[in-house]
């Protein structure tokens, strides 16, 4: 897959890892990825990294969930509200 056969979001860029953007190795996360980008939609960038270590990068994803979902004085939206507005203000989709 040459990098101008991956169809993004609008406004998405290319990551500065084009091997780990192309990465086909069976997960999750790159079924994922194939769906948004199957239907044009935008997605968290990171997935790519996830997808090509998974096993480097599973505590991360649990940590992430653990954070957002976990028992906390804040609810999951709130939670979510406040990540969302941090994604942005960082130019990062959420």
């Amino acid at each position: 897959m040459e990098e101008d056969d991956i169809k993004r979001g609008p406004g998405m860029k290319p990551m500065l890892l084009p091997d780990v953007e192309r990465s086909e190795i069976p997960s999750p996360f790159n079924t994922m990825i194939r769906t948004m980008r199957q239907n044009g939609v935008e997605y968290p960038q990171i997935w790519h990294l996830f997808a090509f270590l998974p096993e480097a990068t599973d505590h991360l994803a649990r940590f992430t969930q653990a954070i957002l979902r976990g028992p906390a004085p804040l609810s999951p939206g709130i939670r979510e509200l406040i990540a969302a507005r941090t994604s942005y203000r960082n130019d990062c989709p959420f």
